[in-house]
């Protein structure tokens, strides 16, 4: 059977479901989500300064670090001051509820950390790391749907496996005919004249879908079922658990829609979502707060909104990874601002994190910088995500989601069990081929 059909949609009709609109979905027989968490991927897009939402506050990195950035430092003490971490690094003000999480073990710091060669290109750098292909620009396919596509541990059937909050699929789900795209739930409906009529319309429309197995009726269902979904349970009337308060944007908006999509037990794998502005050439200290504040505060709502206990404790199973395409430039420019630079940090925050600060930190010495300017990358962002597929998803095929990346080693990031890490199936294998993209696994093993 074609990878198109294995996990295909199994919600009925329309008027089946509306029917059973005061009941739970999961009271219909889906396939079990299985064991893995839900992985939530956070694309910072534009190129999040590191260094300012997790600065050095003591040593000798200190003072190169004030003499860097004289106006656009987070300072040691008085107004606006860091967040104390460790004895290293503190966290900046604007991110406060993120040290809340830091605190509580929930949140994994990487330090130094993205793409291991010189490129300081917005396309290049984001096409690299959602691909998975760093140097290669025009892979067919993203990690994230090679990870859904060669995992042994995603039921065959089910309801929703991928999600992209917004109105483009991300590089890193390119390929996946499965994924549901979405940006306003409220205008996500397939209207087909008066209310009273689209029962017996959508009925009539799903019948011809259901009238063969070729990718336009087979993809035609798939939009039919999400619609059914989303315009039946993502209302504007949902209420977040344990008093959680998501921000008042579109990122506050999402991740709630995500949270409603965890909470109905679909069996959802994957969802995407991004924040953009992050790249702060001019005015840096304001757009940067504002933007921190976002971030912190909607991360801070999801974790707050899921965390519960026996069967609601959905945090238990969900990972949350949150990177950008490159830092920024370690000196401030005439501008206020900064300019593209190399090093970043990633977060990665989960009810399986093992939390603290991870990665080895390369210094700020001018002898210590990536070609004399930026935080130089000492920690590949695959062996973060590496480590996530292999402890919390459940997925060893690093030749097939990473090709050509061989050099994995956990960092501790998270807990789990470790796999030992199939590097089959790199360059030259379906990952490039028609046969991958037409689904045919089965040189997978």
């Amino acid at each position: 059977m074609s990878e198109i059909t294995r996990r295909g949609f199994v919600v009925g009709c329309s008027t089946a479901i509306a029917a059973m609109a005061g009941s739970r979905f999961n009271s219909l027989a889906f396939a079990a989500p299985g064991d893995q968490d839900t992985l939530v991927v956070i694309f910072l897009r534009g190129g999040m300064d590191g260094l300012n939402l997790i600065p050095p506050i003591a040593g000798a990195d200190r003072g190169y670090y004030e003499a860097a950035r004289p106006s656009l430092q987070v300072p040691v003490s008085g107004p606006g001051a860091a967040i104390p971490l460790d004895s290293q690094f503190g966290m900046s003000p604007d991110a406060a509820p993120l040290f809340d999480l830091y605190q509580n073990g929930s949140l994994s710091l990487v330090v130094a950390t993205g793409l291991d060669e010189a490129n300081r290109s917005h396309f290049d750098s984001m096409a690299f790391i959602e691909t998975g292909t760093p140097g290669t620009l025009h892979t067919p396919t993203g990690w994230l749907t090679r990870h859904l596509q060669s995992s042994a541990e995603i039921p065959d059937e089910l309801v929703m496996p991928s999600l992209s909050m917004g109105d483009l699929q991300p590089a890193s789900l390119r390929g996946d005919r499965e994924t549901v795209n979405i940006n306003d739930p409220s205008s996500f409906t397939l209207n087909t004249g008066p209310w009273l009529w689209r029962g017996p319309q959508r009925a009539a429309v799903r019948s011809l879908y259901q009238s063969d197995s070729s990718l336009v009726h087979v993809t035609g269902n798939q939009a039919l079922d999400a619609v059914d979904i989303i315009e039946l349970y993502a209302g504007d009337n949902y209420q977040a658990a344990n008093g959680a308060v998501y921000p008042d944007s579109n990122f506050g908006d999402h991740l709630q829609v995500i949270a409603q999509m965890i909470k109905l037990d679909l069996g959802l794998q994957v969802a995407t979502l991004d924040i953009g502005g992050w790249d702060t050439h001019a005015g840096q200290e304001y757009v940067l707060a504002s933007l921190l504040s976002d971030l912190s505060g909607g991360l801070m709502a999801l974790y707050t909104d899921l965390d519960g206990g026996g069967a609601q404790n959905y945090a238990g199973k969900l990972t949350v990874v949150v990177q950008s395409e490159f830092g920024r430039r370690f000196e401030e420019n005439a501008d206020d601002g900064t300019d593209h630079g190399h090093g970043n940090v990633m977060m990665v925050l989960s009810g399986s994190a093992t939390g603290g600060i991870h990665g080895a930190w390369p210094g700020l010495a001018p002898g210590q910088l990536f070609e004399g300017d930026d935080l130089a990358v000492t920690t590949d962002y695959r062996r973060v995500l590496s480590e996530i597929l292999i402890r919390r998803l459940g997925n060893n095929k690093l030749g097939i989601v990473f090709p050509g990346y061989t050099d994995y080693q956990p960092l501790g990031v998270v807990s789990g069990t470790d796999l030992v890490p199939d590097y089959k199936g790199g360059p030259g294998s379906l990952i490039f081929s028609d046969g991958f993209e037409s689904g045919d696994t089965s040189a997978w093993g």
